[in-house]
């Protein structure tokens, strides 16, 4: 039960240096904030310490929260780490190197000596049964029960703690696989089950294959992880829902997330590009970039319309901008970059050339300038040497940066080796993260015949609003919207999160020979499970949308497309095959005139809640009316320290006028506006940057 006095709603993130916990208040709008540094080892624990804080002092009970919504990292990084469950995979004879043979491509062509990451299941587990199902469903030869009986028993002495189980052709008739779910749950009832027909009821065995072991290979841990997490909510005294946030943006009940981790991949980095996408609204920008920067990674995402870019392909624990590097999973998933360049990201020398992460000291030890033990230069460091940061009230001044530490880390490890002074170094170290975001950003732009000049940048994270103006400068974007509380925008933006369900079944067919009754056949099974799901996750208010994944007849790869209406008949096939073709040009400048395929039918159901409210301020202010002082930030126009104004973010009201160089302070980020560069605040307090036309 939720309290009636006072009703709020919490969004959290767990990232790789600091937890992020907002609330909302759903009666004025009204949002609390607290950032709080994260507890690697154990995630929870900086989570709840985080949630304690919040509640007290915010003078709330956890009885009035009506639900959280959590962003994790822990999938993602539970297979990165290589960290998961002694995982075992069942397919059907024949098929057992599936994983190893892949789509037989190499990642870098010319290199001889090329490392693949190793399969997360080790050949010796990879075990077959001699069953077959045609691609139409019709069993060709029955399972052995006695077969996987022993079998199992065998995984069981090994010590396996979850079985993937992908048998040819299931996604058309599962029903060997729910055989061997059934024999184990019998024989081995402590080993999780993983079914491909239940992860993803699609073809492709090697995607589907992959898909159903990662799930397989991260569920132990992550059911692990979300049980210890409702419990100490529960301790707590919260009483309501708990959702996670998945790749695709929506949210999932967090029983869910614990079946089907691989749904949460990414999970934290697609809220922070629903809260571009929210602020984008506010401002009037629907086309833009979200760029996310905090003291581990850097994530960079496109939104058209509004809408951030969905794929059905992502891969995960590979290099970026390497297709075919990672284990690719085919669930919907935002179209993001995310790249090892952060507030953390460790700056080292590595044949004579200067390079900035991927390592990061994350939260413990943290950047030198911490204190806390950690002796390696980062980013972080180098902002500070630079005069970006402010010593004295980084994280409102809870934690005091030393910068004498970070001057020292910088100059025995990068400006020594490299012969150059402290500030070279520095400028060296904040130039080079610069450059490798400013690459993601053009990969998500210019690589998708974007212009970015046309696009506007909504930068947060803790250090993003650092950076922005720089990126902004490199990829010529004249126009960039930094939020209020720009630090916990990702925990803002699992507030302004529906519950989504994804759903796909695959039915290959010429657009003219497609039958509508199976057609039908296919959406009344999904629909049926979706309105059931939503309704187990407390929404009444619910949409659901239908599309097809559609092909010239012998190409590899699909185009997602709308079904006009949601209604199937014999007029819309008709409309479908020319929505296609449109798409087709669109997307590749020409179309072929061969004869069109369906291939996957997917359905889409969403569930409505509540936004986030944000108030207008109607109150109009002037720049200097919140300047607190003055600073010496070094910038590369002027070779030298140069004297800026700093102004405290909570001050600047709307119409507030700032010309760079400049710097703007709040408790969980500071804005560097750079030369030649103007600002002013709108009526929801964002800061909007302009940059001059060269």
């Amino acid at each position: 039960m939720v309290s009636e006095e006072g009703r709020y709603r919490l969004g959290f993130d767990i990232g790789g240096t600091f937890t992020d916990l907002v609330m909302a208040d759903e009666a004025t709008g009204e949002i609390r904030i607290v950032k709080v540094p994260s507890t690697p080892k154990n995630p929870n624990i900086g989570a709840l310490q985080g949630l304690k804080r919040l509640l007290a002092e915010s003078n709330v009970k956890a009885g009035q929260l009506t639900f959280a919504i959590h962003g994790t990292t822990v999938v993602t990084n539970t297979v990165i780490e290589q960290k998961g469950a002694k995982t075992a995979l069942i397919t059907t004879k024949g098929f057992r190197d599936v994983l190893e043979i892949g789509r037989e491509r190499r990642v870098t062509q010319y290199d001889i000596f090329e490392e693949r990451l190793p399969p997360l299941v080790p050949r010796h587990l990879r075990r077959e049964v001699d069953e077959r199902t045609a691609f139409n469903g019709e069993i060709l030869k029955k399972l052995n029960r006695e077969e996987v009986e022993a079998l199992i028993r065998e995984l069981a002495e090994l010590g396996v703690e979850s079985i993937a189980v992908c048998l040819i052709h299931s996604y058309s008739n599962p029903k060997h696989e729910k055989e061997i779910e059934e024999i184990t749950g019998k024989s081995a009832p402590n080993i999780r089950v993983s079914l491909s027909s239940a992860v993803l009821p699609a073809w492709r065995e090697y995607e589907r294959t992959s898909t159903t072991v990662v799930n397989a290979y991260t569920r132990p841990k992550t059911e692990k992880y979300m049980e210890e997490l409702t419990e100490g909510l529960r301790a707590e005294g919260f009483r309501a829902r708990l959702f996670i946030m998945t790749a695709a943006g929506g949210i999932v009940p967090v029983e869910t997330a614990a079946q089907f981790p691989v749904r949460i991949l990414e999970s934290g980095p697609a809220a922070g590009t629903l809260a571009a996408s929210f602020i984008g609204e506010l401002v009037g920008e629907d086309n833009l970039i979200s760029f996310d920067m905090g003291g581990t990674t850097a994530k960079v995402a496109l939104v058209e319309r509004g809408q951030p870019r969905i794929t059905t392909v992502f891969e995960v624990g590979g290099y970026r901008f390497k297709k075919g590097s990672g284990y690719p999973v085919e669930v919907p998933t935002i179209d993001l970059i995310e790249i090892g360049a952060g507030g953390g990201s460790i700056a080292h020398v590595e044949m004579g050339l200067l390079k900035v992460g991927p390592e990061s000291a994350g939260a413990d030890p943290g950047p030198a300038c911490y204190g806390l033990g950690g002796t390696q230069p980062t980013v972080t460091d180098a902002d500070l040497v630079l005069g970006y940061l402010n010593p004295d009230y980084f994280i409102g001044g809870e934690m005091k940066l030393q910068k004498e530490l970070a001057v020292k880390a910088i100059e025995d490890h990068v400006a020594k080796p490299l012969g150059l002074s402290v500030i070279e170094a520095a400028l060296g170290i904040h130039d080079v993260v610069n450059a490798n975001m400013a690459r993601a950003m053009r990969a998500v732009s210019i690589e998708r015949g974007r212009d970015p000049r046309m696009l506007t940048l909504v930068a947060f994270g803790g250090a993003g609003p650092v950076h922005a103006n720089r990126l902004a400068e490199q990829n010529k974007i004249r126009k960039l919207v930094i939020p209020l509380a720009a630090g916990v925008a990702t925990a803002i933006g699992m507030l302004a999160s529906d519950v989504k369900f994804d759903f796909v079944r695959t039915y290959v067919a010429r657009i003219e020979e497609v039958n509508l009754d199976t057609a039908r056949s296919l959406y009344e099974e999904m629909e049926s499970e979706a309105v059931e799901l939503l309704k187990a996750a407390g929404v009444t208010q619910m949409e659901l949308v239908r599309s097809v994944d559609m092909r010239y007849v012998g190409q590899a790869y699909e185009l997602n497309v709308q079904i006009p209406g949601g209604e199937l008949s014999a007029g819309m096939v008709k409309t479908l095959e020319d929505s296609f073709v449109n798409l087709y040009e669109k997307t590749y400048g020409f179309t072929t005139g061969d004869p069109v395929e369906t291939v996957n039918w997917r359905l889409l159901a969403v569930g409505k809640v509540p936004r986030v409210k944000v108030k207008r301020v109607k109150e109009k202010g002037k720049a200097e009316d919140a300047l607190k002082g003055k600073r010496k930030a070094f910038f590369a126009e002027y070779g030298e320290y140069v004297e800026c104004d700093v102004y405290d973010r909570y001050r600047l009201l709307p119409e507030a006028f700032i010309h760079g160089p400049a710097i703007v302070e709040e408790r969980e980020s500071t804005v560097v506006v750079c030369p030649k560069a103007k600002a002013t605040v709108d009526e929801y307090l964002n800061l909007v940057i302009t940059l001059e036309e060269e």
